[in-house]
């Protein structure tokens, strides 16, 4: 239930961000921030959520990625042309939780510059294995907040691409 919670708030977060950028032709005091893009969970029963997901819900996969034992990593699920559910196996046993929230950035650079320069703790990037460029945020909660910069070539973009 928490979980469930956790998503619904996120998804209000996401759509909140998402009009107020949409608004703003400068986003205001956020320059460079685009809108919340996913909300990631940790599920004991990975299979079984993707399909609850993708066929009870109705949310198209927008893709999956393997570790290189062919064991999944993350499935991203599109609820509309720029947001996704990240869904990643957790623990058996342990039951779902949160993991962090995605914010879509324009440029990575003065996003890491301005949250450091308002005093969050950020560590910069590496690629994904999505070729999203990302960076994170640790917030005083020790929640962790994803920056993912989206180049053509990630695969966040070509699902967004895709979206009819």
């Amino acid at each position: 239930m928490r979980a469930c919670m956790l998503f619904v708030t996120g998804l209000l977060v996401g759509l909140g961000l998402h009009t107020v950028a949409a608004q703003s032709g400068d986003h205001g005091p956020n320059t460079n921030l685009i809108a919340m893009n996913h909300v990631a969970i940790s599920v004991p029963n990975w299979q079984e959520t993707l399909d609850y997901y993708k066929n009870t819900l109705g949310f198209p996969e927008a893709f999956v990625v393997k570790n290189p034992d062919g064991t999944p990593r993350l499935a991203y699920v599109q609820i509309s042309k720029n947001t996704f559910v990240e869904i990643s196996p957790g623990m058996p046993g342990v039951p779902a939780s949160y993991n962090h929230f995605g914010i879509h950035v324009e440029k990575m650079a003065p996003v890491v510059a301005m949250f450091k320069a308002r005093g969050a703790k950020v560590v910069e990037g590496n690629v994904s294995p999505t070729n999203a460029v990302l960076a994170n945020i640790t917030d005083l909660n020790g929640l962790r907040i994803e920056l993912a910069e989206l180049p053509p070539n990630s695969l966040h973009r070509q699902a967004m691409d895709r979206w009819k």
